[in-house]
């Protein structure tokens, strides 16, 4: 059996990200220049739930299965990439408190406003972040790690 390319499969995992954030960012948008209505917020929800379960999932594939590999060559990317992972939790764990104000009190402009901050901060730290991997880290992986390197983190993927 053939091994998968550890770098396409995150590779697509970002595109999936990327498109999501996409939603993430229109909603908040419009939360923030309509106001509140059920349709945006049950929009603005599936997006953060992909966020925050799919990327927490991506995020620890990342720090398990690849970082050590290239910490063997250079350890400064990914200590700038590990803060980033580090900067999403904070966000998130703001953005879930916004999300629970809006949903007990749908006219809490405070907290409709929070939870807009927080969601473009989310976006915009996210996209930088997809950014640095796919046009950094990836191609460094490829140009200096073994075949056999890209094996075992192809594994440590499954």
């Amino acid at each position: 059996m053939a091994t998968r390319d550890p770098i396409a499969l995150l590779m697509k995992e970002h595109e999936e990200a990327l498109t999501k954030l996409q939603r993430l960012k229109k909603d908040a948008l419009d939360l923030r220049k309509k106001g509140y209505t059920e349709k945006t917020f049950k929009s603005l929800l599936r997006a953060v739930e992909y966020v925050d379960e799919e990327v927490r999932v991506h995020n620890k594939h990342e720090e398990d299965a690849l970082f050590p590999v290239v910490e063997r060559y250079v350890d400064g990317p990914t200590s700038v990439l590990r803060d980033d992972h580090a900067k999403m939790a904070k966000i998130y764990k703001k953005l879930h408190y916004s999300i629970k104000a809006l949903k007990e009190n749908h006219e809490d402009s405070t907290s409709r406003l929070e939870l807009c901050d927080s969601a473009e901060e989310i976006v915009q730290l996210m996209v930088n972040h997809i950014h640095k991997e796919n046009h950094i880290l990836f191609p460094m992986i490829q140009r200096f790690c073994t075949k056999e390197e890209i094996r075992e983190i192809a594994k440590k993927l499954i």
